[in-house]
C-alpha cells in the first residue's frame, strides 16, 4: 500500500508575516518560501523541509466585509512538539493563553488562539 502524508494546509489569515514569525518563534520552523499568491493575496509557507503551513492573506477589498471568504470550519491546527512546557512558556510569552490542558494517553497537550483566532493544539508523545 501507497504511504501518503500531509504536506501542507493553507490557512487565511490577517498578517501573514505575523502568523509566520508566531510559528518561527514558537515551534522553531522556517519560512519555506513567500511571495505573491492567487488573486494578488500574498502567502508565507512556514515549516519544516516536510511540510509547513501556508499563511494567506488577500488583497485589502474596498468595502468588503471582515472575515474570511471561505468560512470557519476549522477546529484547530495540531502540532507535534517533544518539549511541551518549553512550547508553552513560549506561548505565554507572546501574550497568547494556553488553555484545556489535558494529560491522558497516548500524550499531554493545550491549546491556544492566535490573533486571527485560530486554535491550535500543541501535543507532546513524550514520556516524561
Amino acid at each position: 500500500m501507497a504511504q501518503t502524508r500531509l504536506e501542507h494546509v493553507n490557512l487565511t489569515v490577517s498578517d501573514p508575516a505575523r502568523t509566520a514569525q508566531m510559528l518561527v518563534d514558537l515551534l522553531g520552523w522556517k519560512i519555506r518560501w513567500q511571495g505573491p499568491a492567487m488573486a494578488g493575496g500574498f502567502t508565507i509557507h512556514v515549516g519544516t523541509d516536510t511540510d509547513y503551513l501556508a499563511v494567506y492573506a488577500a488583497p485589502p477589498q474596498p468595502g468588503a466585509r471582515a472575515g474570511f471568504k471561505k468560512g470557519a470550519p476549522l477546529n484547530h491546527v495540531g502540532i507535534e512538539v517533544d518539549d511541551l512546557d518549553r512550547v508553552e512558556r513560549k506561548v505565554i510569552a507572546k501574550g497568547l493563553v494556553p488553555f484545556s490542558h489535558g494529560d491522558y494517553e497516548p500524550g499531554r497537550r493545550f491549546y491556544f488562539f492566535d490573533a486571527d483566532g485560530i486554535e491550535y493544539e500543541i501535543v507532546s508523545y513524550a514520556k516524561i
